[in-house]
């Protein structure tokens, strides 16, 4: 904690604590200068930025968007939302992102939308998605919720895309409580995304006073955090480099202390590719089967250390299989879900707890 409790009392103190205050401004200005984007507008949740670019997009009924199927759900309701159908894609088996290699297979004439997810704050392989997205005419929605700060091939995920999408969630690297922002790469949007976000009204044209009146103009909704929230963000946002930092050392201890464990016992470590920085989102390991996973868990819980699995395959969900998802569909995620575990991993982790957690995975034994 740094600066967050004296900038919401700020905030508070200012008288206001609505919508696109000061902090709010901050915020994003502190984003567009450090990511190198045209435009930047904080939302209420990343769910509430992939539901812009969704309006942005016009997705409508009957159109298809294509996404990973190891995902969280909010990839995929921003698009149901508007009427389209979710085309789920699986994944690689190295970094767990969208499998580039069968993405042109799925795109039709009603494709309207590709939306890889960064897994673990990884970036997917940016360079064919895009060749195939353009080669096809269909916009790119980067869901980089995990992502934030991370690179591909230098440049910063998120702004790879027609748009890009962040969560601050509080299981993010920097978060508010619940937080996101949408990343405009396209300069054209901008503007109607200003409108959608204030309830589909011209107000912020209003209150830079290029029109002497507002009115409704467009779809929207209420896509504008409160001035506490961005108040919060702000304090962790000025020290992200520190807060990286951090995160760094703790990825690189698990790495470092467990990987010659997990070459003894057949479990896999992350993978982070040569053209990638990732963004020290999380920690995770692929155990040899689904009861070893559930095992490792249930020892980890004996020891006072809470480790978790991850998504469930969308398609196998009970919506996903009401867009035609069906088992074996996706055969690498439906694997590697039910091996996956991720580790205890956020800001403020400490040494010993860390070494704590270390220690009780080296003393799991399983048959």
């Amino acid at each position: 904690m740094g600066e967050e409790l004296a900038f919401i009392t700020e905030a508070v103190n200012s008288g206001k604590i609505s919508g696109d205050d000061p902090f709010t401004g901050r915020c994003q200005e502190l984003l567009e200068q450090e990511l190198g984007v045209g435009k930047v507008l904080l939302t209420p949740s990343c769910t509430h930025a992939l539901e812009m670019a969704a309006i942005l997009l016009n997705i409508n009924p009957g159109d298809e968007v294509i996404l990973p199927t190891y995902t969280f759900v909010s990839t995929a309701n921003a698009f149901v939302l508007r009427g389209a159908k979710p085309v789920f894609i699986d994944s690689r088996p190295d970094t767990l992102n969208l499998d580039e290699t069968k993405l042109e297979s799925r795109i039709t004439s009603k494709t309207k939308a590709i939306v890889p997810v960064h897994y673990a704050g990884v970036g997917c392989e940016m360079d064919a998605i895009l060749a195939i997205a353009a080669k096809h005419g269909v916009p790119v929605v980067e869901d980089n919720a995990h992502g934030l700060f991370g690179k591909y091939r230098g440049k910063y995920l998120g702004t790879l895309g027609a748009f890009g999408t962040q969560s601050f969630h509080e299981t993010k690297n920097f978060t508010c409580g619940e937080g996101g922002a949408l990343l405009i790469n396209d300069a054209a949007m901008c503007d109607r995304a200003e409108i959608i976000r204030e309830k589909g009204t011209n107000r912020s044209m209003f209150y830079r006073g290029q029109i002497d009146k507002y009115s409704w103009v467009d779809l929207g909704s209420s896509y504008l955090p409160s001035g506490i929230a961005s108040a919060f963000l702000y304090g962790q946002l000025i020290c992200w480099k520190d807060i990286q930092a951090s995160r760094r050392r703790v990825w690189e201890t698990y790495r470092a202390r467990l990987a010659d464990w997990a070459g003894e016992h057949g479990v896999g470590m992350p993978t982070v590719p040569d053209e990638c920085e990732q963004a020290y989102h999380m920690f995770y390991m692929i155990m040899p089967s689904l009861d070893a996973r559930q095992a490792l868990i249930a020892h980890l819980r004996q020891e006072g250390v809470q480790a978790v699995f991850h998504y469930v395959p969308l398609h196998r969900s009970k919506m996903g299989q009401q867009f035609g998802g069906k088992e074996g569909d996706c055969p690498v995620a439906e694997d590697l879900c039910d091996r996956l575990i991720r580790l205890p991993f956020y800001n403020t982790l400490t040494k010993s707890d860390q070494l704590h957690v270390i220690d009780a995975i080296k003393s799991f034994r399983w048959t």
